[in-house]
């Protein structure tokens, strides 16, 4: 009786098939391959997915297939999925969509290298004012400031009130 619903379903199993046209198949594993990573809110009932022309529930329910495979890595935070293509899916989607093995991933391609940061020159007469005492300091690392709030130390200037902290002028020890 149960024959036709395979060799691994029961009647009494409750599953559901979903039908995705090969079309949007074919724009989701697009994306996907040419991005490398997936991002998709979990909203079942979002008529569109924010990047890909497709229902978002399609999309949710492909990666769900792709994931159990374990063609992508899944991540999920604050309500959004984050997929991630592993190099068994890079290898399956190339064959999906008959893709030359040249064509990568963005995730895997090779930034330009940034052209050096040209080193600015100081403005005129900075020079005079560091002479004379003025200008910026020039210690900018450690406990020492730099932050802009009360040394360093916070917005407080790191006065404790009423904690015995130390936030009043320095007192010379009597012997």
């Amino acid at each position: 009786r149960d024959e036709h619903l395979g060799p691994s379903r029961r009647k009494d199993e409750a599953f559901c098939e979903m039908f995705i046209s090969k079309k949007n198949r074919i724009e989701v594993y697009s994306y996907l391959f040419k991005e490398g990573v997936l991002v998709a809110k979990k909203d079942v009932f979002k008529p569109k997915h924010e990047e890909i022309d497709v229902p978002n529930l399609e999309v949710l329910k492909l990666m769900q297939s792709l994931k159990s495979r374990e063609y992508v890595r899944e991540t999920f935070n604050w309500q959004y999925y984050y997929w991630y293509l592993t190099n068994e899916g890079i290898e399956y989607l190339r064959e999906y969509l008959h893709l030359p093995a040249e064509i990568v991933p963005a995730t895997l391609k090779k930034q330009a290298a940034r052209p050096a940061a040209a080193v600015r020159a100081p403005p005129p007469g900075a020079e005079r004012l560091r002479e004379e005492g003025e200008g910026p300091p020039r210690d900018f690392g450690g406990r020492g400031g730099g932050r802009g709030f009360g040394g360093g130390r916070g917005f407080g200037g790191g006065r404790s009130f009423g904690r015995g902290g130390g936030g009043g002028p320095p007192v010379e020890a009597t012997a």
